[in-house]
C-alpha cells in the first residue's frame, strides 16, 4: 500500500470513529506512522485530506449510479436516487456532514460529480416534458432539500424520528419540480404550468441537440430566455385572485 493510500485509509477510519467527525493531521500521522511532510506533501492540508476522505467514501457510492441502467421514466430514477441518498447519510453520518460542512471551502469532487447526476436525470426528464421548471433550477431545490434532509436525520436523530419524513419531503418537492402525473387532478387556475413545462423541455432538447441550427450565441440567447420562462412565476388564480408561485 502506497503512503498516500494508508494515510488516506487511516483519516478515514478515524473521521467514522470520531464523536464528531473532526480528526487532527497530528492523529492521521500518528497512526499512519508517516511524518506531517508525508501528509502535506500528498494532501496540501487539512481540508486537502478531509477532501479527499469524502471522496474516498462517496466513491462506491457513486459507482452504483455511474454503472445503473438508466430506466424509461426518470421521475422514478429521481425518487429513487433521493432515497439511495438518504439511505448513504444514515449509514455514514459523519462522512455525509464532513461532505457538506461550510468548512470545506472547496467543494469535494463527490459532491460535484453527485450535482451532475442529478442534473443529468432531470434533463432526461424535461425532454419528456415532465418537468415544470428549468433542470438547473429543478436540481438545486432538490438537492438543497435532499441533503437538508440527510443533514437532519443524522445530526439530530432524537427530534427527526419519523421515518417518514423523508419520503414526505421529497413527494412535496417533486411536487414543485414535475408536472402532474396523468390523470391526476390539477389544481384550478394551474393550466399556466404547461408553459414552463414547454419552455424548459424545449431547452432540454435543444442541449441534447447541438445541431439545431443556431450559433453558439443564439444557442446561449434562447436557452437564456427559455430557463427564463420556465423560471418565471406563475399567476394562479386562487378563490378569485390572482398570487404568484413558482411552478
Amino acid at each position: 500500500m502506497s503512503t498516500r493510500a494508508r494515510i488516506l485509509e487511516v483519516a478515514a477510519d478515524l473521521v467514522a470513529k470520531s464523536p464528531d467527525g473532526d480528526i487532527s493531521t497530528r492523529a492521521v500521522c500518528e497512526a499512519a506512522q508517516v511524518g506531517a511532510p508525508a501528509l502535506y506533501r500528498h494532501f496540501g492540508d487539512k481540508e486537502g485530506l478531509l477532501s479527499a476522505v469524502v471522496d474516498h467514501g462517496f466513491e462506491a457510492y457513486l459507482a452504483t449510479k455511474r454503472e445503473r441502467s438508466e430506466t424509461a421514466d426518470p421521475v422514478q430514477d429521481l425518487r429513487d436516487g433521493w432515497d439511495s441518498h438518504v439511505e448513504f447519510a444514515l449509514r455514514n453520518p459523519n462522512l455525509f456532514r464532513l461532505m457538506h460542512s461550510p468548512a470545506m471551502r472547496t467543494p469535494p469532487a463527490a459532491a460535484l460529480e453527485s450535482h451532475r447526476i442529478l442534473t443529468r436525470d432531470l434533463e432526461r426528464a424535461a425532454a419528456l416534458g415532465k418537468l415544470r421548471i428549468s433542470s438547473e433550477l429543478a436540481a438545486q431545490m432538490i438537492m438543497s432539500a435532499n441533503v437538508g434532509v440527510g443533514l437532519m436525520l443524522v445530526a439530530r436523530p432524537s427530534t427527526f424520528n419519523d421515518g417518514s419524513v423523508s419520503r414526505r419531503v421529497r413527494d412535496a418537492v417533486h411536487a414543485a419540480v414535475f408536472v402532474p402525473e396523468v390523470g391526476v387532478h390539477e389544481p384550478a387556475g394551474a393550466g399556466g404550468t404547461q408553459v414552463p413545462s414547454v419552455a424548459a423541455r424545449l431547452s432540454a432538447l435543444l442541449r441534447r441537440s447541438p445541431d439545431a441550427g443556431l450559433s453558439t450565441a443564439e444557442a446561449a440567447l434562447m436557452n437564456e430566455w427559455l430557463d427564463r420562462v420556465s423560471n418565471a412565476p406563475v399567476r394562479a388564480t386562487v378563490n378569485g385572485e390572482k398570487s404568484d408561485h413558482l411552478g
